[in-house]
């Protein structure tokens, strides 16, 4: 079982950048599959990025693409979410989350983005 906590958030202007971290406590996090997803006031919780384990293949939603990138290194137990050209809509609380299966059943507390216009 890993943990996972987020960092990072804050508040940045529009057209600004951003970079969120995942650092996770635990054994073997080099099994997981990690996603980054966010929640905004109102709005469901949605898909942002993922990137397996091995970190050769990552996804992203169509909404960030080309903005967003995300990586990790696994040595320092950590996955990254790096944000550019961030719009307000992009304000949100963004959480990591891991799976070593389809689920993804385990979550960090989330970090508040927030973006100025």
């Amino acid at each position: 079982q890993v943990h996972l906590a987020e960092s990072g958030g804050g508040l940045v202007q529009a057209g600004g950048s951003l970079r969120l971290s995942c650092a996770a406590s635990g054994r073997s996090f080099s099994s997981y599959d990690v996603g980054w997803f966010r929640q905004a006031p109102g709005k469901e919780r949605e898909f942002v990025a993922r990137i397996l384990r091995s970190g050769l293949s990552t996804s992203y939603a169509d909404s960030v693409v080309g903005r967003f990138t995300i990586s990790r290194d696994n040595l320092k137990n950590t996955v990254y979410l790096q944000m550019s050209m961030v719009q307000p809509e992009d304000t949100a609380v963004y959480y990591c989350a891991a799976r070593k299966t389809s689920a993804y059943d385990t979550w960090g507390q989330g970090t508040q983005v927030t973006v100025s216009s």
